[in-house]
């Protein structure tokens, strides 16, 4: 912790390389991504303060919109595309995902019944996967698909989307070696960038 305080300590001496923030955000992307602690958005991208709107959860899952029972999920995707007007959306999976992995081996998760519940909400199993396979990679590819489907059902990204000011992307990302790989749409198939 005590780097993590010290840098901390130093980081505010600069506050000329911070004072255009106040006058507010206007990111250009909606980053959804896993909790983890090894997939960092912005070490990813090389984004800068205020590129980068971003959304983890556990397992970068995006719950089924319900207009009735309102999430932090939904809120912040609202808001990213409503107020923020992001032209994009990135859902972001990694290897060695717990979440996932989880999911695929059918691990007992009664101990952690938040994370037991939370992780029904993914939308459809993962895809096939060889439970031995740490990476899981296959599994984790659909399950961003997946997400991307479930978010494209949410009304203000389905109306940006069929009105051409919102894109969606779905990236896979191998914490073991920094490599990132995009979806495309034409060979149905998770390619590097």
């Amino acid at each position: 912790m005590q780097p993590l305080i010290d840098n901390a300590r130093t980081f505010g001496q600069r506050p000329e390389e911070f004072a255009g923030h106040a006058e507010g955000q206007s990111p250009e992307v909606l980053f959804i991504t896993c909790s983890d602690s090894r997939v960092v958005p912005a070490l990813i991208t090389g984004a800068r303060p205020g590129q980068l709107f971003e959304l983890r959860t556990a397992g970068n899952i995006v719950p089924p919109h319900d207009a009735e029972r309102p999430s932090g999920e939904a809120a912040t995707i609202e808001y990213a595309v409503q107020v923020l007007g992001v032209g994009d959306i990135v859902v972001c999976g990694h290897s060695h995902c717990g979440a996932v992995g989880a999911l695929v081996r059918g691990d007992d998760l009664s101990a952690v019944p938040a994370v037991r519940d939370w992780l029904a909400l993914a939308a459809g199993e993962p895809g096939p996967c060889d439970p031995a396979d740490p990476t899981v990679a296959g599994a984790v590819q659909q399950h961003v698909l997946a997400q991307l489907l479930r978010l494209s059902a949410y009304p203000c990204v389905a109306q940006r989307l069929a009105d051409g000011r919102l894109r969606m992307h779905g990236w896979y990302y191998e914490v073991h070696t920094g490599l990132v790989r995009h979806h495309r749409a034409d060979t149905d198939a998770f390619e590097t960038l």
